[in-house]
């Protein structure tokens, strides 16, 4: 749901994003084409079009193999016991276990080797409006436009979340945007390590400025992932949204 990248080909200045930790939980580490109506007729609409389903099949497949190729190789897994029962005479790891693993009733989490996270709840936060809460439809499909945004607005994207079974290491949050086809925005984020608990997990991304104008205002296509150090995709939604002059209900 990041725009920095379009607002710097439409000539906006972006400022840097710092990576941030959750309220709760230990943080590891955390072009849009204008196309010309020049009056050439029908075929540059299909030139521009077939450049657009291209370069979207080229990005699709960039971005598989970046998860590809940044993929960490980790030990054996084991179950949440038999890590707190390791280098139990190490000082320094039993409190930085006891740090991370807070309250957790080892013997009631189980024998899972796989953590479980759930995406509980996501929203748009701006200044002086209320909240716009996100449906997370089990097909990870919404209906067109998820939501929509004016142009020139403050925002950030807030989220809560649950893990379940065992700690999950590198969660992180990726969002791609794509307007008639051509990927304007990139964002990854490292979100942390969290280990399983009752109470769920709170997160808010860095806040944002959409772009303005009028090339900045349409419809666009994106996709949302959550994923860990595995690369395991706990969840994804791919969507659409609106920038507009106003702020605008559905």
């Amino acid at each position: 749901m990041s725009l920095s990248e379009s607002r710097r080909n439409m000539g906006f200045d972006d400022n840097k994003v710092d990576m941030s930790e959750g309220n709760k939980g230990i943080v590891v580490d955390s072009d849009i084409e204008i196309e010309n109506g020049n009056g050439n007729g029908g075929n540059e609409n299909r030139v521009n079009r077939q450049m657009s389903e291209s370069s979207m099949y080229t990005t699709d497949q960039e971005e598989d193999d970046d998860e590809a190729n940044n993929k960490i190789e980790l030990g054996p897994q084991c179950t949440l016991k038999e890590q707190f029962e390791k280098d139990k005479d190490d000082e320094s790891l039993r409190r930085w276990k006891e740090q991370l693993l807070g309250s957790v009733d080892i013997n009631a989490v189980g024998e899972s080797l796989d953590p479980e996270v759930k995406i509980l709840s996501l929203a748009i936060k701006s200044p002086d409006r209320s909240d716009i809460v996100l449906p997370i439809p089990e097909d990870g499909n919404p209906k067109s436009p998820w939501f929509i945004l004016k142009e020139g607005s403050k925002y950030s994207l807030k989220f809560t979340f649950q893990v379940n079974n065992n700690i999950v290491t590198g969660l992180k949050y990726t969002n791609t945007v794509w307007k008639t086809g051509i990927k304007v925005d990139s964002t990854k984020q490292m979100i942390g390590a969290f280990s399983p608990q009752l109470e769920p997990y709170t997160h808010e991304m860095p806040e944002e400025t959409t772009p303005s104008g009028i090339f900045a205002r349409g419809s666009y296509s994106a996709r949302t992932k959550f994923l860990d150090d595995d690369n395991k995709c706990y969840l994804e939604i791919n969507y659409t949204f609106e920038i507009k002059k106003e702020w605008q209900e559905k």
